[in-house]
């Protein structure tokens, strides 16, 4: 406990002068010597003042007053001038987007993984005869073209008729026996009515109608559509009638067709013999072959069996068109985009005349059958 200080004398002024820092002892204002005792108790006072009171202190931010180190000093800094920016309106309209964006994103990232999921899984229309899965027919319904097409697009993409099926999904059925009915048979109604709008024999119609349904269930990204590969069997073959062939009820061509030989004469492509005249019945230089006009080695690489004869003929329209789907659709191409649509057909035959032929064709099919 400190003892209180005593009363100011009267006749003073009411104020008792601070004691000399240098000379706490030293005389009074009235020039007597000071009482030790009050001289001790000003030391004291001064001393506890000087602990209470201290020296002025700065204020500063925390963030000025603690010491990082300067990479941790770059990210305050950065962090700073973020938030600044973000006051401003280009800041909030950009964050706007940029949450727009994100949403958006997360949006269709969630739609592909759940909508794939909750479609039902299909079972597909064609399989190859020489495969042990099971052999599939389409249901009469079940049309590559129709009211519910879409109609053709401008001149600068050919997205004729890629269509989704009419029908629903094909149902299942035994493997077909060698020398029963056709599976394109199926379509046999909507060949005839579409052929003779756009003037194809029905067979022929038949063989086209049948691989778009095979590959929408086999290629479901591709989209192929019958007006295209119609096109270039009329571009190739007249439909299985070039060389004064005939397409028979079968759909098989007779007598076969058989192109020049590939010997480098004539602006043709010079290939020597790969299948031994297996196809071609040329042991010298490789012949386009069927109403499709394969080289042996691709239709060694693509050939399909889509009439479950137990075969893969070249020769038979069917068989060739499946074939030529197949073709233009590797690689992932998607036949409604224009990009894919003409490297798909400049693979088959690179001349710029040639595609420009299957494109004017296929364009005229797409918009006659649906006069």
């Amino acid at each position: 406990m400190r003892p209180l200080r005593p009363a100011t004398p009267s006749g003073s002024s009411g104020t008792v002068p601070d004691p000399d820092p240098a000379n706490p002892d030293g005389p009074q204002a009235d020039g007597s010597a000071a009482d030790p005792a009050q001289a001790g108790e000003a030391r004291r006072e001064a001393a506890e003042d000087k602990v209470v009171k201290g020296p002025a202190r700065r204020r500063l931010p925390f963030a000025h007053a603690v010491r990082l180190p300067p990479p941790r000093q770059a990210v305050a800094g950065a962090a700073r001038a973020t938030r600044a920016w973000a006051r401003r309106p280009s800041g909030r309209l950009t964050l706007s987007g940029v949450f727009l964006l994100a949403l958006v994103t997360t949006t269709g990232a969630v739609g592909a993984v759940v909508v794939p999921s909750a479609v039902r899984s299909t079972t597909p229309v064609a399989a190859d005869a020489t495969d042990s899965s099971v052999a599939v027919v389409p249901p009469p319904g079940a049309l590559p073209d129709g009211t519910a097409a879409v109609v053709p697009g401008p001149p600068v993409s050919p997205g004729f008729s890629a269509t989704a099926v009419p029908g629903g999904v094909a149902t299942s059925a035994p493997a077909a026996v060698p020398g029963t009915a056709r599976p394109a048979d199926a379509i046999a109604e909507w060949a005839r009515v579409t052929g003779a709008k756009v003037g194809v024999s029905p067979v022929a119609m038949q063989a086209y109608g049948f691989a778009e349904l095979a590959l929408a269930e086999t290629h479901r990204g591709c989209q192929l559509s019958w007006t295209t590969l119609a096109a270039i069997g009329y571009v190739e073959s007249r439909h299985g009638q070039a060389n004064g062939a005939t397409l028979k009820s079968t759909g098989r061509a007779e007598p076969e067709i058989i192109g020049d030989p590939l010997d480098g004469n004539g602006g043709r492509s010079l290939i020597r013999d790969t299948d031994r005249g297996l196809f071609d019945r040329d042991t010298t230089y490789d012949r386009a072959i069927g109403p499709m006009q394969f080289i042996p080695t691709t239709w060694q690489e693509i050939g399909a069996d889509a009439d479950n004869d137990g075969r893969k003929d070249p020769h038979d329209l069917d068989d060739a068109t499946l074939a030529a789907g197949r073709y233009l659709c590797k690689g992932g191409r998607n036949m409604t985009v224009p990009g894919d649509w003409w490297g798909a057909i400049l693979s088959y035959n690179d001349v710029r005349r040639y595609a420009t032929d299957v494109f004017d064709k296929a364009n005229e099919y797409g918009r006659t059958s649906r006069t």
